[in-house]
């Protein structure tokens, strides 16, 4: 069977089509950018042929699928003759709430829960139910399957995903800490533990997906019992743009302080802070180990925080959970940046963790086991692979 697997953001939609027949073969990939805009942008490479790239109007995601289905079925772009070799599709959806604990079916009733769930997740929610909706108007002969990032983490316990607010905020609003990355965290945490030969059901794995966005989350015997992203992917760690853990208190003195309106306050939390706001600008790690390898005090600000924040929740959650067997570092940061995995791991002896650097910069961008040998926590470089998640769930169920 081939899975179309789609994920629209805000203003974006990536996709891959994958032949779960032929060992889950990725035929074709793509990305559409700046959705919505006076002029988009497309790539799209298919399996033994060139990359091909374009700027071409994509006024809204309706008019993006439409395009990047002709693509599929293009002589000189395409990988199928026809769409009817589509078996399934496979959506991506940020945001699932308290109503969507696995991945699901898309039927009437689980896209009018979508909706409902829009106000939660405002900016990427929509994009999502548009996609949907397209697509089961191009596809209406396919199942269509949600997949949550959320849903991974519903088997919090209330200890960990309640806030200290009256009750009645969660109990009328739903206000909670939901977590997000769960389908990186649900690939991860698996695949880890098959690395080392184990069963991740029997173990206490901390999974860190470190990248532009960045969360850790706590994997007790198979189920997620704590992460660091809250209500909104803006709680937790340090990010690119967003400020992660802060005092209310201090967004609410500049708020009066500066007479900022809260779409003002959203921006400046999600957009102008993080490494960002740290460093002046900078939000890739490699110019922030670069700035501060020249002596610049913003970034070497920003380096040093960004390691003790991450350091900090693995504390945390080897403490939550009683210990930890496995680590796995995943996400542009995690997998790539061997330089800040490293300041991020050192002095955890303690803990049982000790670091083999040698093993840690070979393994940069793959899999690979980045602990020393006398390691009692065993630690990986691992590499995600979130639309494989999500054909795996959309083909599991398709075929039920």
């Amino acid at each position: 069977m081939k899975i179309l697997v789609l994920n629209c953001g805000s203003s974006s939609i990536k996709y891959q089509l994958i032949d779960m027949a032929n060992d889950a073969e990725v035929m074709a990939k793509g990305l559409m950018e700046r959705v919505g805009l006076e002029m988009g942008e497309f790539t799209h490479k298919a399996k033994g042929k060139d990359k091909y790239y374009t700027q071409v109007p994509i006024p809204s995601h309706a008019a993006g699928i439409e395009l990047l289905l002709k693509t599929l079925t293009s002589k000189e772009l395409g990988v199928i003759s026809d769409l009817n070799e589509i078996g399934a599709c496979g959506h991506r959806v940020p945001h699932g709430g308290e109503y969507f604990k696995t991945s699901m079916i898309l039927e009437d009733e689980q896209i009018a829960e979508i909706e409902k769930l829009c106000t939660l997740a405002p900016l990427h929610n929509p994009g999502s139910l548009v996609g949907i909706r397209t697509m089961k108007k191009l596809l209406p002969n396919v199942k269509h399957v949600g997949v949550f990032d959320t849903s991974f983490h519903q088997t919090m316990p209330a200890k960990a995903y309640l806030y200290a607010l009256p009750y009645e905020y969660y109990t009328n609003d739903r206000i909670r800490r939901y977590g997000f990355h769960g389908t990186s965290h649900k690939y991860v945490a698996p695949k880890a533990a098959n690395m080392l030969g184990m069963d991740w059901k029997d173990k206490k794995i901390i999974v860190c997906h470190l990248g532009s966005g960045a969360s850790i989350c706590a994997v007790d015997h198979g189920k997620s019992v704590d992460t660091s992203m809250g209500f909104t992917p803006v709680e937790g760690l340090i990010m690119g743009t967003r400020c992660g853990d802060l005092d209310l208190g201090a967004l609410l003195f500049i708020g009066e302080n500066e007479n900022l309106t809260f779409k003002q306050l959203n921006d400046l939390i999600n957009k102008k802070s993080g490494l960002s706001g740290i460093s002046g600008g900078k939000s890739d790690m490699r110019d922030i180990r670069a700035g501060r390898d020249a002596g610049d005090e913003r970034c070497t600000h920003a380096f040093n925080m960004f390691a003790y924040r991450v350091k900090k929740y693995i504390g945390a959650y080897v403490a939550a959970m009683n210990g930890v067997d496995i680590i796995a570092m995943t996400g542009g940061i995690g997998e790539n940046a061997w330089f800040m995995r490293e300041p991020i791991l050192e002095n955890m002896e303690y803990l049982g963790i000790k670091l083999d650097k040698q093993a840690n910069e070979k393994f940069a961008g793959c899999d690979g086991i980045i602990s020393a040998d006398d390691s009692k926590v065993k630690v990986l470089s691992v590499t995600t692979n979130e639309e494989l998640v999500i054909a795996q769930d959309t083909y599991t169920l398709a075929t039920k």
